[in-house]
């Protein structure tokens, strides 16, 4: 009986009434809980790995990462498609057609993810010297990845599980799909690692295992208590498939664009030795756990644009952009102060010393600022997934990944060595992220609230029984030529 009536609250458009603030806030704040778990426990896997004073293994660990991040990235993108079409049928009033589109959503994922993390093993090889990993740096790198890739459909599944669950609006739940699997690798890590003495492939391990914790607690929440999983039909999936990849195929091209960036950082990085890769891996660990927050408000956001799109309240939609920037903004220039407060601390839990030292100095003192302006990225890229601009993002992000990162980190290179790579990458944002989220602007305010007006109301109306439009028609809405358009 709980869980029927579970069921049915959860199918209500919740973020069409209440304060758009409030909504930004509360998701996003259990939304990064969970996720700021999962990165905590992977900075605290690289604190195990430099324990143990071997910096060829903090070093593979770094390059490991970036090939990982690849793949993150892929499910990210998936994540993003399967959120916009279920919360706008939810939106929209239709249930049925969450359900439907839910169910071949995982499946998409599951195939997906199952082609790409069996085939990436074969070619570890290549992919890491093609980075710049050698001798037993590449070794343990590869050794690991056996390991880890093919586990890859467990963290699609569940990543989509909890992409449902922020659908509908379930804010404690999503956040507790990550945050239990980041509890289960904290648990097994120092175990695996050094009870075990399994070095590496105790992390491994440890890897697997939270991950299949991710997929039972997310499919939990998504099939058992929201009821939210139909059946897939096979008459339906290709028509679902191609209405997921219409947002997920820009909103993949789009993530994929980071971790190319990344890519081409750690190459660049390697030039300089495995002690400049593993400051580089310190970092790229320290930004998820730090900015956890903004990472999870440009997923959390995603559904209160999307609800309100289905149901064509405009305004709202207007006002969520405005919240979720201030909320961004304020959150980073209060992170910047505490890494730039604690930089000596943070050099001695790591143990680190000289260009590594350097490279983590630097970033706690001028290149985290520039998560101001990939912040702004972030949320306009949200706005354009979910609005139904997805190639706007796509667009933007490659940008940034390839002339707002390839000139500035190759001069950086030449002008300062190792930190001159990491200032040019900071550089390369701040262009990106202003135009980002001046577009963002503009694509919002081509639309128009037909209940609302031109401005908001002092108080947001309850959403009605039944909502003006389908989903549908406000996408044809959207679609239709305007004058002024600053869209893809």
């Amino acid at each position: 009986m709980a869980a029927a009536s579970g069921k049915g609250q959860a199918q209500a458009a919740k973020f069409t009434s209440g304060s758009p603030l409030r909504h930004v806030v509360v998701m996003t704040t259990t939304g990064s809980v969970g996720l700021m778990a999962v990165f905590a426990v992977d900075l605290a896997n690289l604190f195990y790995i430099s324990m143990l004073g071997v910096r060829e293994l903090a070093a593979a660990v770094g390059f490991a990462g970036t090939i990982l991040f690849f793949q993150i990235s892929l499910c990210i993108g998936l994540t993003i498609g399967t959120g916009a079409i279920v919360a706008r049928a939810i939106g929209s009033g239709d249930r049925e057609e969450a359900r439907r589109l839910a169910g071949s959503s995982l499946v998409v994922m599951l195939a997906v993810t199952l082609a790409v993390g069996i085939l990436t093993v074969p070619f570890l090889d290549p992919i890491l010297s093609a980075l710049g990993a050698q001798g037993e740096t590449k070794r343990f790198a590869e050794t690991y990845l056996t390991i880890v890739s093919p586990t890859m459909p467990l963290l699609g599944v569940g990543m989509c599980c909890s992409a449902l669950l922020r659908a509908v609006g379930d804010a404690r739940r999503s956040m507790n799909v990550t945050l239990f699997a980041g509890l289960a690798t904290a648990v097994l890590d120092p175990i695996l690692i050094f009870g075990f003495d399994l070095d590496l492939m105790g992390a491994a391990i440890a890897a697997l295992l939270s991950r299949c914790v991710l997929v039972a607690i997310g499919w939990h929440g998504a099939s058992t208590v929201h009821g939210l999983v139909g059946r897939p039909s096979m008459a339906a999936l290709p028509r679902d498939a191609r209405a997921l990849f219409r947002v997920a195929g820009p909103a993949i091209l789009t993530n994929v664009a980071t971790p190319v960036a990344s890519a081409y950082v750690t190459f660049s990085m390697a030039r300089f030795g495995d002690a400049a890769v593993a400051g580089l891996a310190i970092v790229d660990r320290v930004v998820p756990v730090a900015f956890g927050v903004i990472f999870a408000l440009s997923g959390a956001v995603g559904p209160i644009f999307a609800q309100n799109l289905g149901a064509r309240i405009f305004g709202r939609i207007r006002e969520t952009l405005r919240a979720s920037l201030t909320v961004m903004l304020t959150y980073v220039a209060a992170v910047w102060l505490i890494l730039f407060l604690g930089q000596d601390l943070l050099v001695q839990v790591f143990s680190v010393e000289g260009v590594a030292a350097d490279i983590v100095r630097l970033f706690c003192t001028l290149t985290a600022g520039g998560f101001l302006f990939i912040g702004c990225l972030f949320v306009a890229n949200a706005a354009f997934n979910n609005l139904g601009f997805p190639l706007l993002s796509t667009g933007f992000n490659w940008g940034r990944a390839t002339l707002g990162t390839i000139p500035f980190v190759t001069l950086g290179a030449w002008a300062g060595g190792a930190q001159g790579i990491v200032i040019g990458q900071a550089a390369g944002a701040l262009v990106f992220g202003l135009a980002a989220v001046v577009v963002a602007f503009r694509v919002v305010g081509r639309l128009r609230d037909d209940r609302l007006g031109p401005e908001p109301a002092p108080e947001w109306p309850e959403a009605p029984a039944q909502p003006v439009s389908s989903g549908k028609a406000a996408l044809a809405t959207l679609a239709a030529p305007r004058p002024a358009a600053g869209e893809d």
